[in-house]
């Protein structure tokens, strides 16, 4: 599969502070998609000229004819609390996203991901787990009761889960068995830190890519209660 290398795809750090600028205008509820018009700051302005923003709900013939060009990769939940456009306040166009229960790696996430790095230029991936998550939740459950899910479907997510949280759990369980909370917040970020590692050295071509410092790839994790995304994994510190 070739690398399309795009020079005016945003770097790592810029596309970052798009999506932090996005999550901010979210929790204020000064959304660009609600108002119909992109932010008007200098940097908004010349975002807006590199790559011509689709923003809106309504459908418009542009949204087809225009070509892809994702400033990130999001793999996120499948919780419906989590919509990935609007909690980075982002239209058409803006962001490729991946969304599975646990924001678990895989072999189809791994490939979509593949493919929207190496074909659009994208240089940002990020794993975005969440507070309360039902899969979470369910894989912890397994662990401390011993009893898995009835369904077998089911039971393939909480197990692609275990491994990265297990310890954790059984530690916590021996030492802190009545912060259920503080345990299910470590396990959330685990499992997201986990996910990060997969892509960055479990595909050759996202390998590849991190490698030739074409792409980072960082984890995050999106809070129910305050609206706040905290990019706590693998971010980068300087542009590349």
């Amino acid at each position: 599969m070739p690398h399309t290398w795009d020079p005016t795809s945003p770097s790592p750090i810029e596309a970052l502070r798009r999506l932090r600028e996005g999550n901010l205008r979210f929790r204020e509820g000064s959304t660009s998609i609600s108002s119909g018009s992109a932010p008007e700051t200098a940097e908004g302005v010349a975002a807006s000229a590199a790559r011509p923003t689709l923003l809106a709900m309504s459908w418009d013939p542009k949204h087809a004819s225009s070509p892809q060009s994702p400033f990130a990769i999001i793999l996120g939940c499948s919780d419906s609390r989590t919509p990935v456009e609007i909690l980075f306040d982002q239209g058409f166009g803006e962001l490729f996203v991946v969304r599975i229960a646990g924001n678990i790696v895989a072999p189809s996430v791994v490939g979509s991901i593949e493919f929207a790095a190496s074909q659009y230029g994208t240089r940002l991936v990020v794993v975005m787990g969440h507070t309360r998550c039902g899969a979470v939740t369910a894989t912890v459950d397994a662990i401390q009761t011993g009893m898995g899910p009835a369904s077998k479907n089911i039971q393939s997510i909480t197990d692609r889960i275990t491994p990265h949280v297990e310890d954790l759990v059984r530690h916590e369980m021996s030492h802190r068995p009545e912060d259920r909370a503080s345990l299910m917040r470590e396990a959330v970020r685990a499992n997201v830190r986990a996910s990060a590692d997969h892509l960055r050295h479990g595909s050759r071509i996202i390998e590849e890519l991190v490698l030739a410092k074409r792409l980072v790839v960082v984890g995050a994790e999106y809070e129910l209660e305050t609206g706040v995304v905290d990019f706590f994994d693998g971010e980068p510190i300087s542009e590349t």
